[in-house]
Order: structure tokens, then sequence, then C-alpha cells
């Protein structure tokens, strides 16, 4: 009880000599299995210098498991990278080379590769 004050940051003062405050835990989700996922990958260079980085978004889990799943996306292409807001960051263009390791290695869902389209 040491550090309990940190979780009580709302609470000011109470005058009642048997007052007990009663934490609040945040629910993680559950993951899903392997073959409920349903990931996206995509190319994003929005606000990076022109950078391109690989998104993987749709991840439905504890943040464990999303670490857990970006530190091997990131050894596996060998390049850096981050876990932020429910979403998996890779550095470069690895689309093709993360496809190919979700399904084969974590057996997870992820949509068809559509064609791309000059318009």
């Amino acid at each position: 009880m040491a550090n309990d004050w940190k979780e009580r940051l709302g609470v000011v003062f109470s005058t009642n000599p048997d007052f007990n405050y009663e934490h609040q835990k945040e629910d993680e989700a559950d993951t899903l299995p392997p073959g409920k996922q349903d990931l996206r990958v995509s190319l994003d260079r929005k606000q990076r210098a022109g950078k391109s980085v690989t998104l993987i978004t749709g991840f439905i889990g504890n943040e464990d498991d999303l670490k857990e799943l970006g530190r091997l996306l990131k050894t596996k292409c060998g390049v850096g990278g981050s876990v932020k807001d429910n979403e998996i960051l890779i550095q470069g263009d690895h689309r093709d080379k993360i496809m190919d390791i979700l399904k084969k290695e974590k057996n997870l869902s992820v949509p068809p590769k559509l064609p791309r389209q000059n318009i």
C-alpha cells in the first residue's frame, strides 16, 4: 500500500472514518484466437516526413499480446518499429513480408490483397 495514492487521484478528502476507496480496474479485452483476428496491413506516409511505415491495425486483445506480435514482426523484418494505440508500426514498406509472416507463423486471417488500379 505504499503507492496506492496514485490510484486515488480523483478523491480529495473524506470525513467518514470508515471510508474505503474502491479501486476500479480496467478490463482488458481477451485476445481472440488467431483464426478470428481481422488484421489490416497498410502503407502509411502521413505526417512522417515522406518516410513510409507499414501499419498493422485491427488487433483485438490485451497489450502484452500486441507487443509480442510487434516484437516478432520487427525481428523477422529486421527493422525498427513501435506499438502505439492498438497499432503496430514497422519502419519501411514490408507489407508482403508481414502478410507472409502473419499467415504462416501466427495463422492469422489477413484479407486478400486487392489489385492496384491506376485511375
